[in-house]
Order: structure tokens, then C-alpha cells, then sequence
């Protein structure tokens, strides 16, 4: 075979195999066409047989909620009508019952209208009754009620007045006991020692020589003394002393303190004085801030401002009556707090307010006014609680007593003062006091005669019995008691008795 025909046999076979490649691709794909269709239509039936089944289901649910609904929208009517019936029944009732209120009112109107005129008709009655009984008594209404009053209070006089003077024997025996226990108590409780001072101060010297050193040369040693220290110095002729004069205690002791260095020292002389002065200004400095602290350690109030520790300090060279003001301080405070814990006071405010009661004392010799006043003053500067300001301004009655804590102060602070032997007097403030006392029960119409007694603790009033019945008397004595409590000022109580006494007097012949 020739090449060419092999060329053509071979093209023509390549050409037949392609030919029968593409035939049988195309068969291929129609066949998968095919059974995509048949998948697709089964597809779509399934889907519709779904649907459909879908479809069924939700119209079986939705009968089923429809009938619900129906059944419950039953429930609902007859609910509704039911209420309807019983708002129906309950508006009857009302209109009954309103019914027979409208009835009642009527009825209870017309007796109040019967009521008034039976009210009127013995008014009328009444008033008539009245001016008869005037015309036949000739007296008025008032008149008559006074005369029946008189009548009465005159008749039972007696049983008045021993009914009043036993309860109040009963009442007064049982409060005095009490009060005196817890007194008693409390002052037992708290002993402390008492020493009068004086105003003045005694330094001693080992000889009459040293006398002409202090006073040097011309008294210019002496007249430094008194003016750096702020006293007066006696050198008389008292054997081994030197007395310093002053008000303030603080500067009397710096010039004792001072003096006493000087003549240990031996070189006496106005610079010297004026060192040793100044030196003994601090010790005492020292001194009374120690006093403060340990005033208010002893006496368990604490937090005080330092300031007012300094003032409180000062008290210790202050004397009232003879008495060292601090002492008689810390006594009130320690009384003051006992007294609080019996009675269920605030013990805390009432301890510090005796402490601070007289604080005014350590200025009063600078400042203007009453030691209450300036104490006062101080607490509320330096920012003390109102409580205890309160408390300590009524101890001398300059102001109403606010609080438990302030009877309790002003308490504490008669007891302190009144002590035996705690307080001592001059003569003349002494008789001054019993001259007042007798003054104002004598002003009293109907008092015979008085008698103060009892150092002034008691007084005897003897009435006229022509003028003062028993029930005036005892009247008598209350209005005395008041008196006393708002014109003197005094420790303790006065105890006020009003003696009645009837004398008959017959003579046998």
C-alpha cells in the first residue's frame, strides 16, 4: 500500500472516530437530561404531596383554635352576665338602703327640731326660775353662786386642809427620804478634806535683816517687786514674815514664788527682781497647766480644748468663801455625775459641767460681768457643747434650768459649798442675810412676829389667828417659800414654818 493511501485511511479513520465520539456523547447527555427531568418532576410531586399535607395540618390547627376560642369567649358571656346581675342586685340595695337613710334623716330631723324646741321651752323655764329666785333672794346669779361657793369652802374647810396636809405629809416624807438617801449616798461617797484661804500670803525669812534687803535702798527694791509681780507688799513688824496682798491669786503666788528665790539667791536688786519675777511667771505657768490636766484626768471628762485647760488651771489659785475654787470644781463634778447615774441623766454632760461651772471665776477679775456670764462666754468661744453650756448657766438660777443636767449642777454645787466647814462667812454678810430674810416674811400681811434661826436655814412665822385662818396659813407659807426662792440667793434650803396659835384667856374671881 502506498504511503498516501495510508495517509487517507488513517484520516478517514480518525475522521469516523470522532464522529462516533460525538454520538455518543450527545446519547450521553440525553440521557442525563432525562433522568434530571424525571428527578426534578419526582421532586416536585413530593413537594406538592408536603405542601398539601402542610396545608391540612394548619387548617386541623386552626379549626382547633377557632374552637377554642368560641369556648372560651362563652366562659367570658356568661362571666359578664353573671357580674351584670350583681351590679344589678347591689344598685337595688343601694337604692334601698338609701331609701331608708333619707327615711331616717326625716325622722331624726324632726326630733332634733322636737329637741330644740324642749331646749328652748326650759330655757325659758330656767330663766324665769332665775329672776324669781332674784327677786325673792335679791340676789344675782353670781352673787349667789359666790355666797354657795363661801358657804361650801367655809364647811369643809377643815376637811381640806387635813386632807391637803396629809397627802403632802405623805408625798414630802416620801420624796425627802428618797432624796436624802441618795444625798447621803453621794456625799459618803465622796470625802474630801477642806481648808479655808485667804486672800493673802505669808513669806517667811530667816531674819528681821533680810527685811531691809527686800525693802533696799530708798524702797526701790521693794517698789520693783510690787510692780513687776503686779501686788502689794506689807513689811511690818511681824517677827520672821512678809505678808503679799492681792485679789489675783496667780499674781500673788508668782511674787510669793519669786520673793522665796530671792532670798535664797541673797542679791536682791530690781534686775534680779525682775528675772526671778518672770522665771516664777513660767513655773506657775507650769503649774497651773498640770492643775487643769489633772483636774480633768480625776474627774474622767476628757477632750477638753487645751485652752480651756489653761483657764481651768487658774482655778486653783482661786478661793470663793475661803474654799479652793478648783477643788470645790472637781467636788461638783464628782457629785454631779453620782447624782446623774441615780437619776438616769446624761453623766458625761452633767460630770463636765460642774467641772467648767465656775470657769468664769478665772476671769472675773478681768472681764466685765458675772462669773456664770463670762463662763458662758468662754465655753461658747472655744466651741463646748450646748448641752453642757445648759447645763452649768443655771447653777446660780441667772437661767432657767433647761435640763436634768442643770438641776443636777445647781444641786451639786449647793452641796459642795455647803458642807461644814468647806465655805466660811464674814459676820456682816451674815446678819445681812437673816436682816433680808426676816425683811421679806415681814412684809406679809397678818405676820405677827418672825425669827430667823438656824443660821438662816430657818424661819419662824408667827400669824395673828384673828386675820389668818389654817388654810391662809398654809397659803402663807407656800407664797413665803416662793419669795425667798425668787429675792435671796443662798446655799442648800430654807426650811419656812408658819405657827397659828389661839389663846383663850378667863379669869376666875
Amino acid at each position: 500500500m502506498s504511503l498516501t493511501k495510508i495517509v487517507l485511511f488513517a484520516g478517514f479513520s480518525g475522521l469516523g472516530g470522532i464522529l462516533i465520539g460525538y454520538f455518543l456523547h450527545k446519547l450521553i447527555l440525553l440521557q442525563e437530561k432525562s433522568s434530571i427531568e424525571i428527578k426534578t418532576k419526582q421532586l416536585l410531586l413530593d413537594a406538592k404531596a408536603k405542601a398539601q399535607a402542610a396545608i391540612e395540618e394548619a387548617t386541623k390547627k386552626a379549626e382547633e383554635l377557632l374552637n377554642t376560642a368560641k369556648q372560651e369567649e362563652k366562659t367570658v358571656m356568661l362571666q359578664i352576665r353573671k357580674l351584670e346581675e350583681k351590679l344589678l342586685h347591689k344598685e337595688e340595695l343601694l337604692e334601698k338602703q338609701k331609701t331608708e337613710i333619707e327615711k331616717t334623716k326625716e325622722e331624726l330631723e324632726e326630733k332634733l327640731e322636737k329637741v330644740r324646741k324642749k331646749k328652748e321651752e326650759m330655757e325659758m323655764l330656767e330663766a324665769q326660775k332665775k329672776k324669781e329666785l332674784e327677786k325673792i333672794s335679791s340676789l344675782t346669779t353670781d352673787e349667789a353662786k359666790k355666797e354657795l361657793f363661801d358657804l361650801v369652802e367655809k364647811e369643809s374647810e377643815k376637811d381640806l386642809f387635813e386632807r391637803m396636809q396629809k397627802l403632802e405629809n405623805t408625798v414630802r416624807d416620801q420624796l425627802e427620804n428618797r432624796a436624802k438617801d441618795i444625798l447621803v449616798t453621794i456625799i459618803q461617797r465622796l470625802a474630801s478634806s477642806t481648808a479655808s484661804e485667804i486672800t493673802t500670803a505669808t513669806v517667811s525669812i530667816p531674819s528681821d535683816d533680810i527685811k531691809g534687803k527686800i525693802i533696799g535702798k530708798e524702797g526701790r527694791n521693794i517698789r520693783a517687786l510690787e510692780r513687776a509681780a503686779g501686788v502689794e507688799i506689807v513689811v511690818d513688824d511681824t517677827p520672821g514674815s512678809i505678808v503679799i496682798s492681792s485679789f489675783d491669786p496667780v499674781r500673788r503666788q508668782i511674787a510669793k514664788i519669786a520673793l522665796e528665790n530671792l532670798i535664797l539667791d541673797g542679791r536682791i536688786q530690781p534686775a534680779r527682781i525682775e528675772e526671778f519675777v518672770e522665771k516664777a511667771r513660767g513655773e506657775i505657768d507650769k503649774i497651773i497647766k498640770q492643775k487643769g490636766e489633772a483636774a480633768a484626768y480625776e474627774t474622767g471628762v476628757i477632750g477638753l480644748d487645751p485652752r480651756l485647760i489653761s483657764i481651768l488651771g487658774r482655778l486653783y489659785f482661786r478661793t470663793s468663801y475661803g474654799q479652793n475654787v478648783l477643788q470645790h470644781s472637781i467636788e461638783v463634778a464628782h457629785f454631779a455625775g453620782m447624782l446623774a447615774a441615780e437619776l438616769g441623766a446624761d453623766e458625761k454632760v452633767a460630770r463636765a459641767a460642774g467641772l467648767l461651772h465656775d470657769i468664769g471665776k478665772a476671769m472675773d477679775h478681768e472681764v466685765q460681768g458675772t462669773h456664770v456670764e463670762i463662763g458662758r462666754r468662754i465655753l461658747q468661744k472655744i466651741g463646748v457643747d450646748e448641752k453642757i453650756i445648759k447645763a452649768m448657766q443655771a447653777h446660780h438660777e441667772e437661767y432657767p434650768y433647761e435640763t436634768l443636767e442643770s438641776i443636777i449642777v445647781q444641786t451639786a454645787d449647793a452641796i459642795s459649798g455647803a458642807r461644814p466647814g468647806a465655805r466660811r462667812d464674814t459676820l456682816e454678810n451674815y446678819l445681812k442675810r437673816l436682816e433680808d430674810l426676816e425683811n421679806i416674811v415681814n412684809s406679809f400681811e397678818g405676820v405677827e412676829k418672825s425669827y430667823a434661826i438656824q443660821a438662816g436655814r430657818e424661819v419662824r412665822i408667827f400669824v395673828t389667828p384673828e386675820k389668818v385662818s389654817d388654810l391662809e396659813a398654809k397659803k402663807m407659807a407656800k407664797n413665803i417659800a416662793n419669795r425667798i426662792e425668787e429675792s435671796l440667793k443662798y446655799p442648800g434650803e430654807i426650811k419656812v414654818h408658819v405657827i397659828r396659835e389661839t389663846r383663850i384667856v378667863e379669869y376666875a374671881r
